[in-house]
């Protein structure tokens, strides 16, 4: 013979009259849409008692990592990435050395100015 717990067979462990209509698949849920840039639509289930300022505004699509707000007709954009600069980019965009001594005197002139020593 085989003793087990006290539960019945075929009934739900923990499950009982009070509670199960708060949790579970016979919670109360309300459903909120979301969209990303590119126009795909997200759909989230929360808690009926869940305040307002509890569901976020925004989220990550699943389906393409970005941001998702609840606006369909204004969705967050699309981040733009910087492309990457060769080390021949950043060189073109140096001054010349009399802009940079230009720089300096200034800097110097104000720290002088600073300790009253001008």
């Amino acid at each position: 013979m085989v003793s087990g717990g006290s539960a019945i067979r075929g009934s739900r462990v923990g499950s009982g009259p009070m509670g199960e209509q708060d949790r579970g698949i016979h919670a109360e849920r309300i459903s909120i849409s979301y969209w990303d840039a590119m126009g795909n639509e997200t759909v989230r289930h929360f808690a009926a008692n869940l305040p307002d300022d509890e569901i976020p505004d925004m989220i990550d699509s699943p389906s393409t990592g970005l941001p998702a707000g609840r606006d369909k007709n204004n969705p967050p954009q699309v981040a733009k990435n910087e492309p990457y600069k060769t080390h021949l980019a950043y060189v073109k965009e140096r001054r010349t050395d009399e802009e940079a001594a230009q720089i300096l005197d200034e800097a110097l002139l104000k720290l002088r100015q600073r300790r009253g020593t001008a």
